[in-house]
């Protein structure tokens, strides 16, 4: 079975976890950092309302909610940003809720936290019992059915490193924010004022799982037949798999993850946003992910669209697309920071080649920049396994690192393999392609494909690629210069992505103002939530 080692995890309950990270994970520290930020070209409009700029006074009590377990209390929590009122929610939701947006209250998930219970491969029927995977829901004989609503400008935070939330097969979540006040899940460091710019890996992230096929069974499983997952790292069952690739967990849509990735052993750390199996009917839009010690987006398998996504300081890959996955994104910032972070994308089903479906991932209209970074997989873009590949309308900017390599296990057949297909990319790197012969994964050579892969498959000078671009774009603000400008673009002839005549993320519609925050890795403007170690007050 393909080992993932960047992936999801832990476990449920209050269980108090044991961990090691690896050496570049950093210790939250003390003190925020400023940055004075210059004003954008062209200027984006700043959404209303904005922060107040005065500090937050705690709520009297928490608000009810639908669930009888309702809110704990859990006191008042101080930091820069004044007093909030902490408001537990109960460990499994049983009926669906509302986090309304109550000035001076804060939601607290104090370890593993469901949205519902587990339903199965399929839904179950009467006369069909189920026994939910989920811990303490027993026997079911109809999905849960709870949705997890989180209203506009809503805070959520971890407790505790192994604090995460689980949205259940047959369960949804709907955190639909706005551009004026965007749900923000972050730490609890983060509230009190203890995050810097090199913090991350705080509390757990966000789990979505569904009954879409994927690929790399757990023991016995057969793909399109019985195929399931368990969530990598979770001491207790969290699964997902399906026949179902329409099937909807939800919806998000302005949302910033931040500090996420709590490690709780050798390569076991869980992403900002992990997608398990989630199918076409699952919306997702303007996702933030900031600082995650693992990857900032993991798709483990499924059928699911993306636009506008930005990922901020991911210390392992920032998009990360593998067993079976068939996505597409349009509109996609990312930025890591130096000296830290391995891909900006890793594509494949590596080491399960034969299995169907095939990874697939379209992707359109991307500025990506890398720092200098202990690079485990040598390549900026990294493509492998079984897996099919289009990039289209893009701006890479990696100068101390290779841009693109192309591998494949030994041994395996070559229809299994990776295909790749570049149009309208443009790149700036140590050197373009990564050769074959000299990657080794594990102290292995892996050199399957034939030297030139990487090279024949982007095709310099063909299809308007350029391997040897000279950027105008920079981090600050990540809008086209003339350089940009100057390239020709292509249709991706997809009625998924939006018809826009140029490449890279940003042209003129600036689509990011406001509801992202700022760092040093990255400047964005004007924001309704300030730097990224900050907590609005609206």
């Amino acid at each position: 079975m393909k080992n993932i080692h960047r992936s999801l995890v832990i476990g449920c309950s209050l269980l108090a976890l044991s961990a090691c990270g690896p050496d570049d994970i950093a210790s939250p520290g003390g003190g925020n950092i400023t940055i004075n930020y210059p004003a954008p070209t062209p200027a984006p409009t700043a959404p209303t309302p904005t922060p107040t700029g005065g500090l937050s006074t705690a709520a009297a009590n928490c608000p009810t909610i639908a669930d009888p377990q309702g809110l704990t209390d859990g006191g008042v929590l101080s930091g820069p940003s004044g007093t909030w009122r902490a408001c537990t929610l109960p460990r499994t939701l049983a009926v669906s809720s509302t986090l309304p947006r109550v000035p001076g209250v804060l939601y607290q998930l104090a370890g593993r936290v469901d949205v519902g219970c587990d339903g199965g491969f399929a839904a179950p029927s009467a006369g069909s019992p189920h026994a939910s995977t989920t811990v303490g829901c027993g026997t079911l004989t109809g999905d849960t059915n709870v949705e997890l609503t989180i209203d506009p400008g809503v805070i959520v935070f971890g407790g505790t490193g192994v604090s995460w939330l689980a949205v259940n097969r047959g369960n949804k979540i709907n955190a639909v924010g706005t551009a004026a006040q965007p749900i923000i899940f972050t730490s609890r460091q983060n509230i009190v004022g203890l995050t810097t710019e090199a913090s991350s890996g705080q509390w757990g992230g966000v789990v979505l799982m569904g009954r879409a096929t994927i690929t790399d069974c757990k023991s016995g499983g057969t793909p399109g037949v019985d195929c399931e997952r368990d969530t990598e790292g979770a001491s207790d069952p969290a699964t997902f798999g399906g026949l179902d690739d329409t099937y909807n967990a939800g919806h998000m849509d302005y949302v910033q993850i931040r500090y996420s990735g709590y490690v709780i052993g050798i390569d076991k750390e869980l992403q900002s946003l992990t997608p398990e199996g989630v199918g076409s009917g699952t919306k997702l839009g303007h996702i933030m992910s900031y600082n995650s010690s693992d990857d900032g987006i993991e798709f483990f398998g499924g059928v699911v669209n993306l636009k506008h996504y930005v990922a901020v300081g991911a210390e392992d890959d920032s998009l990360d697309i593998d067993t079976g996955a068939r996505v597409k994104i349009q509109h996609a910032i990312i930025a890591q920071r130096t000296g830290v972070g391995d891909t900006m994308m890793e594509i494949d089903s590596n080491k399960n080649e034969s299995n169907s479906p095939r990874t697939n991932v379209k992707l359109s209209n991307f500025t990506f920049f890398q720092g200098k970074t202990g690079n485990d997989d040598l390549a900026s873009l990294f493509v492998r396994g079984n897996a099919d590949v289009s990039l289209m309308n893009g701006v890479l900017v990696s100068p101390d690192n290779p841009c693109f390599g192309m591998f494949a296990d030994q041994g395996s057949a070559v229809g299994d393999r990776a295909t790749a297909a570049f149009k309208s990319v443009v790149m700036k790197c140590s050197s373009p392609f990564v050769q074959e012969d000299s990657y080794k994964k594990d102290g292995v050579p892996n050199n399957a494909f034939a030297n030139d892969t990487a090279k024949t498959a982007f095709g310099d000078g063909s299809n308007n690629n350029n391997a040897s671009f000279t950027p105008a774009v920079t981090r600050t603000l990540f809008v086209n210069g003339t350089a940009e400008n100057g390239v020709q673009w292509s249709d991706p002839a997809d009625a998924f992505f939006d018809t826009v005549s140029y490449i890279g993320a940003v042209k003129d519609t600036v689509w990011y103002s406001g509801w992202v925050c700022n760092s040093a890795a990255a400047t964005f403007g004007n924001s309704v939530t300030g730097n990224c170690t900050d907590i609005p007050v609206y």
